[in-house]
């Protein structure tokens, strides 16, 4: 789930096996066995002007260069991108990187959207977000025409009954796109190495230990990082707690449980003003929204660029869109320009990625062992919903086989359904589409727990519609006693954005480390 953050508005979550997954991992091993990783932990970040993208004039851009492979650090590299908004402190703590969720948000073109609401850490900090690997301009992943040909292998309800191993067969073949669109970060993709991309990222920085606030999927990054080098933590704040646990299939069921909520408020909202497309009434408002993502999947609209926009594409952007209350307005005037004038260009642009759409994996520079930085308009438009599948599946060990997935197949697609007549449909393919994918890690879910290191501050909304509170709670259980529970009893998908006291206490946390009591509570907005 991707965290759109906003003051004044709510925001926007869900591995390939390291040959070394201790904790507080040195760049070479004690006894010199290791990979030697000097080369990336002796790096300095150059910052200038942004180039290439419109960006705050006060955004410096930059980059940082991991190993593709963790474990054989030798065999090739990466650019990651990075951006940051200066200290004003003559004598600043040092940096505070920001993670706005997904998994496949790019976190330069947010830090350079949302930068405003930040700049009070920048009494103390410089701020920096980054796109991590496989998002954004830095190695993007890409599916093709594989999700779509996922979609259109589980459109048939007769067809899932009647043939699954066809299906089967259909999801094998887009899972082989994604390989043959990503390249080779696809293998190496998945929380377990981003969280290694972290630290390097944090000696670059010039920072002794890491200070950190994870949005959405960004909590389950910090949680992961925390484990793995939990001396190296400094102030973790994580806002809209991921689940460490539940598996996909179950994830997905809350979010389109979570997503149906939010439409139907929006609806209720839209159908108040005289601009709705939909009318008046708020039933019929639901049932035009249903109708237009179907006849989009039967009769797709050219774009002029890359693929034509399907009912699929219009249901993730809505429910990119629908995470922030103060986006309302323009998803009511994108939604219009599309149901009028059959115009894409609105709701494409909360679709995320780039303008640019890459057919087939391509070489990105002479050096064949080293991947720069792409250009923005190179950016893959599927580049968000693929990143997020790849990194889901990378990080879920649950690889059911054929017979398995077979039996359970129409049971899925009616739970998924029941959840949501939109986003039921969508969510099922992201579950469905890690099948034909390497089985991923399990460390997540058996290394991640009774983490010894300083306190963690964890911010749970009671209205959330994409992280239950629940896993707020689970998470705080599975961290031990480093973690400190702060109950928002507001709306919307994450605190930080949305509660002017979830805000204050976040940032004298990382401002001064004063942290609340743990169950301590911020009301509802309107309460304070």
């Amino acid at each position: 789930m991707l965290a759109k953050v906003t003051r004044r508005r709510c925001a926007v979550s869900g591995a390939v096996g390291l040959a070394l997954l201790g904790a507080g991992l040195p760049a070479v091993a004690a006894d010199g066995s290791g990979p030697d990783l000097s080369r990336f932990y002796g790096q300095k970040i150059k910052w200038s002007k942004c180039v290439g993208m419109e960006t705050p004039k006060d955004l410096q851009c930059g980059k940082v260069t991991v190993p593709l492979d963790y474990a054989k650090p030798r065999a090739g590299s990466l650019d990651l991108a990075l951006a940051r908004y200066r200290s004003t402190a003559k004598h600043k703590r040092g940096s505070v990187l920001i993670n706005f969720g997904g998994p496949g948000g790019a976190g330069v073109p947010a830090l350079a959207a949302y930068g405003d609401d930040f700049m009070g850490l920048t009494d103390e900090y410089d701020v920096v977000s980054f796109d991590p690997r496989g998002v954004g301009r830095s190695s993007p992943v890409s599916c093709g025409a594989g999700t779509d040909a996922a979609l259109a292998a589980t459109d048939d309800a007769t067809a899932v009954a009647q043939n699954p191993q066809a299906v089967l067969g259909r999801l094998r073949e887009a899972a082989a796109e994604c390989a043959k669109h990503s390249g080779p970060v696809l293998r190496h993709i998945g929380t377990v190495n981003a969280s290694r991309d972290l630290d390097v990222m944090r000696q670059a920085l010039g920072d002794k230990k890491l200070n950190y606030l994870g949005f959405s999927y960004g909590s389950r990054l910090g949680a992961v990082y925390a484990t793995q080098f939990p001396k190296k933590v400094g102030r973790l704040v994580l806002d809209g707690v991921d689940t460490l646990t539940e598996p996909l299939s179950v994830q997905g069921v809350a979010g389109a449980a979570g997503q149906q909520t939010a439409l139907e408020d929006f609806v209720d909202w839209c159908v108040k003003d005289v601009a709705c497309p939909f009318g008046t009434d708020a039933r019929g408002a639901r049932e035009q929204v249903l109708r237009l993502v179907t006849s989009l999947d039967e009769d797709p609209v050219p774009t002029g660029f890359g693929p034509d926009f399907t009912g699929q594409d219009l249901v993730g952007a809505i429910g990119q869109a629908l995470y922030s209350e103060a986006l309302w307005p323009s998803l009511e005037r994108a939604l219009a320009e599309l149901v009028e004038d059959g115009d894409t260009a609105g709701v494409l642009s909360f679709a995320g990625g780039g303008s640019g759409f890459l057919t087939r994996a391509r070489p990105l520079s002479d050096d064949p062992t080293h991947a720069p930085l792409v250009d923005a308009e190179d950016v893959p438009l599927d580049n968000l919903p693929a990143a997020l599948m790849a990194v889901n599946c990378a990080d879920d060990p649950d690889r059911p086989g054929a017979d398995r997935i077979t039996a359970d197949l129409t049971r899925l697609r009616a739970a998924y359904e029941q959840a949501s007549p939109v986003f039921g449909r969508y969510r099922l393919t992201e579950y469905l589409m890690c099948y034909g994918r390497p089985k991923g890690t399990d460390f997540i879910r058996e290394k991640v727990r009774d983490v010894p290191t300083s306190k963690i501050l964890l911010v749970g909304t009671r209205g959330d519609p994409a992280t239950p509170y629940r896993w707020t709670v689970e998470t705080a259980q599975r961290l031990g006693d480093s973690a400190v529970v702060l109950d928002n009893k507001g709306e919307g998908h994450t605190g930080y954005g949305s509660s002017k006291c979830v805000h204050r206490k976040v940032d004298d946390f990382l401002l001064y480390g004063s942290l609340p009591p743990n169950g301590s509570s911020c009301g509802a907005e309107r309460d304070e």
